[in-house]
């Protein structure tokens, strides 16, 4: 009868503690979306923009025409490059446009 006890009261703590390891915050390579008020500098993508050049760890706001978006830069250490569109709103960006990412001066290793 003890054991059965402890089975159920192990099962009823990992049932609990499921929902606490879904809530965890999303780690994203290529950064987070950011509200167009945290943005840092603004980037304005015409037709003839076919890359952008950013800093790690800065929040740009683009503009497309009438719409915008935020993104917050705090990217893998890894990304060098990647497409917009795969972090734009949908409908926002109808074409390839390269975000070129430097490295974040705060990890820069001091000579």
């Amino acid at each position: 009868m003890r054991i059965k006890s402890l089975v159920l009261a192990f099962t009823a703590l990992m049932a609990f503690s499921i929902p606490a390891l879904s809530a965890s915050p999303r780690l994203d390579p290529l950064g987070n979306p950011a509200p167009a008020a945290a943005a840092t500098r603004t980037i304005v993508i015409t037709p003839e923009t076919r890359w952008v050049n950013v800093e790690g760890g800065e929040v740009i706001r683009f503009i497309v025409g009438d719409k915008s978006f935020g993104w917050d830069f705090y990217v893998g250490s890894t990304v060098t490059s990647f497409d917009l569109q795969l972090v734009a709103p949908p409908g926002v960006l109808n074409r390839r446009i390269v975000a070129y990412v430097s490295t974040d001066p705060r990890y820069r290793g001091k000579d």
